[in-house]
């Protein structure tokens, strides 16, 4: 009853922080960003090119324009990401209509710079934290990432440059500068606030349960995983897995330990490079073979 009713507290904690983050991310992008236009990057950004164009609200925007984006993310990283994913983007978009109404916090160029990306970073962070999203180009350069040599990183990295050239023809080049500034701003704040934006992350695991832990983590999240024979000095024999991963499926990893085997011990790590062939297949039917 009790790890029944810690369980509840620990989902509610996570939402309300998946709320505020939500929160803090529209305030940036209405009172700093926007008004000053400056642009945030991912299909954030095309949202609100399309919207400073047209004058279509970039509440609704955010919606429509991430719709195919949810759907990539549910079919690689489960129906856990698809929850909490709509949960934010509605609350973000929600906030940002809400904002919309507000004046800009400044109007001096480089101010608006610097403390929107700030704030933004802080507020994408928390989400990001708690395993919400609230712009679904990462998810798709997650698939992209599996089927190609690029990293996460560099895929967001590309379509952001692409995003940043457009308004630069069509804003001027300065804001196309102050739009990259603040991107780097949100990236490093991101950084510090989630623990870690760079995509790779090295996960250790030290548990009884290593071959249903492995085939689990290869359904849900299509990485494979090593597995090493390990000795605890009181716990005794043990098996030690290692994952390589991106910081998005950390949350969906917690998840998968918490339901299967609470007793594991995990380390996350930070991964600075990857040499040599990573396997990132997605394909489901390879773990049928194994039952």
């Amino acid at each position: 009853m009790t790890k029944v009713k810690n369980k509840k507290t620990k989902k509610f904690l996570s939402y309300l922080v998946l709320t505020i983050g939500c929160i803090i991310s529209a305030f940036a992008l209405e009172t700093f960003l926007i008004p000053n236009t400056i642009l945030d990057g991912g299909i954030t950004g095309v949202g609100m090119i399309i919207s400073k164009l047209t004058k279509i609200q970039l509440s609704l925007l955010v919606l429509i324009l991430n719709i195919p984006f949810i759907y990539i993310g549910f079919k690689n990283l489960g129906k856990n990401f698809l929850f909490r994913t709509v949960y934010s983007m509605i609350v973000f978009s929600l906030f940002l209509s809400i904002f919309n109404r507000l004046n800009p916090m400044t109007e001096e160029i480089l101010l608006a710079t610097v403390f929107g990306g700030v704030i933004l970073g802080f507020g994408v962070g928390l989400v990001i934290h708690f395993g919400g999203c609230i712009d679904g180009t990462e998810s798709v350069a997650i698939v992209i990432s599996k089927k190609s040599s690029l990293s996460v990183g560099e895929i967001v990295f590309i379509f952001n440059i692409i995003i940043y050239t457009i308004a630069g023809l069509i804003f001027g080049l300065d804001r196309a500068m102050y739009s990259l500034l603040t991107y780097i701003i949100t990236f490093k704040v991101i950084d510090f606030v989630s623990e870690g934006l760079e995509q790779a992350k090295a996960a250790l695991i030290v548990t009884d349960k290593g071959t249903s832990l492995s085939d689990e983590i290869y359904i849900r999240l299509g990485r494979t995983t090593t597995s090493i024979k390990g000795k605890g000095l009181i716990s005794g024999e043990k098996e030690v897995l290692y994952c390589v991963l991106t910081r998005i499926e950390i949350f969906e990893l917690n998840r998968i330990i918490e339901e299967m085997d609470e007793s594991a011990f995990v380390t996350i790590l930070e991964v600075s490079d990857i040499i040599g062939t990573h396997i990132k297949s997605n394909n489901k039917k390879k773990i049928k073979e194994l039952d």
